[in-house]
């Protein structure tokens, strides 16, 4: 996936309103610019860290540049637009990336299905063997210590939802897969946040007990494009 527009960078000064970021460019202006994330971005949005932003060139935008990367650490990128995470999965699936998703003849995003009005990121059909395949993406940009990714950043009801959902799937013969698209380059393996939402965590237990797969992705971020590339182990973590 590349960017279409060139990243400019900058330097953080704050994150606020969970939508609106304040930044000093290269040439020193101060500038608002767009964040495209709901969670809240914990270890993503420390003040001054560097950061990469586009312009839309818009003018009827109220915020014409948004936010796309950060640098964590002084070493590793992370890729705090949301709105990326479900590109990368398809893209993913289609390159063959993504092996367990791989034979089905058609693939549709945004569905809507299931018991509480949700809508399936993406639906797999037309396999000559397996049944058809719901797919949940879930973006994951907290590391805690070494290498150590957590999902959710803070408490999400809709992300245990969405496990209901999955689990209901399985139970009418369908598969339900769960992906973690992990836009953090210095993430080696991905575990529920049970300190954070213990709630969302025994969901996930339980979701894979009943035949929820779940697996995770690494990306390869750099400041033209972004890409899926390494399967990241999944660990229950300490909680289970």
């Amino acid at each position: 996936m590349e960017f279409l527009l060139a990243l400019q960078p900058a330097i953080l000064q704050r994150r606020y309103k969970r939508f609106l970021a304040d930044v000093v460019t290269s040439d020193g202006t101060p500038l608002t610019i767009h964040c495209p994330n709901t969670g809240s971005m914990k270890n993503c949005a420390q003040p001054n860290s560097r950061v990469w932003f586009w312009d839309s060139a818009n003018e009827k935008r109220k915020y014409a540049c948004t936010w796309e990367l950060v640098e964590v650490q002084h070493q590793f990128l992370a890729c705090i637009n949301t709105q990326r995470a479900n590109g990368l999965v398809v893209e993913a699936i289609n390159n063959a990336t993504i092996r367990p998703l791989q034979g089905y003849d058609k693939l549709e995003t945004e569905v809507k299905y299931g018991q509480e009005n949700s809508r399936i990121d993406i639906f797999l059909s037309q396999h000559k063997q397996q049944p058809d395949c719901y797919v949940e993406v879930k973006n994951v940009t907290l590391m805690v210590g070494q290498g150590q990714g957590l999902f959710p950043d803070a408490v999400t009801q809709r992300g245990s939802k969405h496990l209901r959902e999955l689990v209901h799937m399985v139970s009418q013969g369908y598969r339900a897969v769960l992906v973690y698209c992990v836009a953090h380059t210095g993430i080696t393996q991905v575990a529920p946040a049970w300190d954070l939402d213990p709630a969302y965590a025994k969901t996930l237990v339980w979701a894979i007990e009943q035949g929820v797969e779940v697996m995770a992705y690494g990306a390869r971020i750099s400041l033209t494009e972004m890409s899926l590339v390494r399967v990241v182990p999944l660990n229950l973590g300490s909680g289970h």
